[in-house]
C-alpha cells in the first residue's frame, strides 16, 4: 500500500467521482482507476459500490477513507513541520472557497498572494460551504471562506467580507423598474437558489420565513453562472451579493436593492488546534490587510 494510491482515493471520495476528481487535480482518469484497484486488491476489500449509479462507499471503503485522511493529515504536517524547522515559507496551501466566493475573490488572492510569496502555491478546492467546513475538519483543506454563521467550536473564525444581497430579475419583469423592493413583494416569485450542499440556499429560505412566508424554489444549481441564465430566460428570479453584478451582462439582467436586505457575511475558517505553516499565516495576514480592513 502506497501513499499516493491512499491520496488519489480520497481524491476520488471527495469530488464523488472519478472524472471530477480526474479534471480537479490533474490526473489521469485511468490513473486514478488503477490506483484505486491497485489499493483494494492490496487491502482485499472493495472501496466503492459498484451496482449503483452513483458513487458510493462500501462499509470497508468508509473505514479506509477515515483513517487515509488521518494518515496523510500526518504525512502531510511532519512536511509541515519540517519545512517551518528550515524556516521556509514554502509549500501548499489547500484553500476551499465555494464557486461563487471564488469567481469574485479568488483571482486577487492568488495574484496579490503570489507577488509576495512566489514560493507558496495555493491549491484551490471548489465546493459548497458545507463541504469545505467538513473538509477543513478533517484536515483536507488548510484554509476554507465561507458564509457565516459556522461552528466557533471547532474553527477559529476571521472576518473576511460583508455585503447585502440584491434581487435579480430580467429587465421585463415587474419589478425590474422598482428603486427598491420589500422581500415580502417576492411571496408568489420563483426562486432559483443555489442547492442543498451551499450555506446561501438555506441562508435566504430563512430571510425569506422570517418575513413571511416560504420561498416556491423552482431551480436550484451548484453553478452561479447557470442561476443568471435561468434568470435571463425569464424562468425565475434570484438573491446574489451585490459584487456578483460585475460578473454579468447588464443588459440582459436588473439588480434592484431590497430594503432591509439580508447580509452576505463571509468568513475564513482554520480548524482550531491544528499546527498553522508560515505559509498559512502569511495568507491568513494577507486576507485580512487585504479584504478585512477595506
Amino acid at each position: 500500500m502506497e501513499l499516493k494510491d491512499l491520496r488519489y482515493f480520497t481524491e476520488v471520495v471527495q469530488y464523488g467521482s472519478f472524472t471530477k476528481a480526474a479534471v480537479n487535480t490533474f490526473i489521469s482518469q485511468p490513473t486514478l482507476s488503477k490506483s484505486v484497484k491497485k489499493l483494494e486488491s492490496d487491502l482485499k476489500v472493495e472501496l466503492f459500490e459498484r451496482s449503483t449509479r452513483k458513487l458510493a462507499l462500501t462499509d470497508a471503503g468508509e473505514i479506509v477513507y477515515k483513517q487515509a485522511t488521518k494518515i496523510l493529515f500526518t504525512t502531510n504536517e511532519l512536511n509541515t513541520l519540517l519545512d517551518d524547522l528550515m524556516n521556509l515559507p514554502t509549500g501548499n496551501i489547500k484553500i476551499g472557497i465555494p464557486p461563487l466566493i471564488g469567481t469574485l475573490f479568488f483571482p486577487t488572492i492568488a495574484q496579490k498572494f503570489g507577488m509576495c510569496h512566489s514560493e507558496v502555491s495555493l491549491e484551490l478546492i471548489e465546493l459548497g460551504a458545507k463541504r469545505i467546513e467538513h473538509l477543513v475538519d478533517e484536515g483536507q483543506v488548510d484554509i476554507g471562506i465561507v458564509v457565516s454563521p459556522t461552528d466557533s467550536r471547532k474553527f477559529t473564525i476571521h472576518p473576511f467580507i460583508k455585503e447585502e444581497f440584491m434581487l435579480f430579475t430580467h429587465p421585463r419583469h415587474p419589478l425590474s423598474s422598482n428603486k427598491s423592493v420589500k422581500l415580502e413583494q417576492l411571496e408568489n416569485e420563483s426562486f432559483i437558489l443555489f442547492n442543498q450542499e451551499f450555506a446561501l440556499h438555506n441562508l435566504i429560505i430563512q430571510h425569506c420565513q422570517n418575513t413571511g412566508f416560504s420561498p416556491k424554489i423552482a431551480y436550484v444549481s451548484s453553478q452561479w453562472d447557470l442561476i443568471t441564465e435561468l434568470v435571463i430566460a425569464q424562468l425565475g428570479i434570484t438573491l446574489l451579493p451585490k459584487s456578483i453584478y460585475s460578473k454579468m451582462d447588464k443588459s440582459q439582467i436588473n439588480m434592484i436593492p431590497l430594503e432591509s436586505p439580508p447580509m452576505w457575511e463571509l468568513v475564513v475558517i482554520t480548524k482550531k488546534d491544528r499546527y498553522q505553516s508560515f505559509a498559512v499565516r502569511a495568507l491568513l495576514n494577507f486576507l485580512a490587510e487585504e479584504f478585512h480592513e477595506k
